[in-house]
């Protein structure tokens, strides 16, 4: 299956698990129709400055984050770090973190949810 970017379906969230501001989710697949059935998330995700996805722990599911473009502060299980374009964090089943745009520019990643 062959997607471009304007056949991507958008959906503006407010506070995503009780973060900051507005997170634009660009479903690159939707789940169901498109996605294998163990996959929930595969989306490019868009923060302005600020703006954050607060922390919340995955249960019976993996998600990666692999960062496109700005800066990135994550708490990955309680440690703080800053992730840049081309690095990647993996959060597994029972673990927990947050992410936040920090820096001048937005913060754009794609993100994906794998269930077990």
């Amino acid at each position: 299956m062959f997607k471009q970017e304007k056949d991507w379906n958008p959906e503006l969230r407010h506070e995503v698990r009780g973060g900051n501001g507005n997170v634009m989710f660009n479903h690159i697949y939707s789940k169901g129709a498109e996605l294998n059935p163990n996959m929930r998330l595969f989306a490019k995700l868009v923060l302005e400055p600020g703006c954050s996805i607060g922390y919340h722990v995955h249960e019976n599911e993996d998600e990666i984050y692999y960062i496109l473009s700005g800066k990135a502060e994550t708490d990955d299980n309680g440690v703080k770090r800053i992730l840049l374009p081309g690095d990647s964090t993996l959060t597994r089943n029972g673990e927990g973190h947050s992410i936040t745009a920090v820096g001048p520019e937005k913060l754009e990643l794609i993100a994906t949810i794998i269930s077990y």
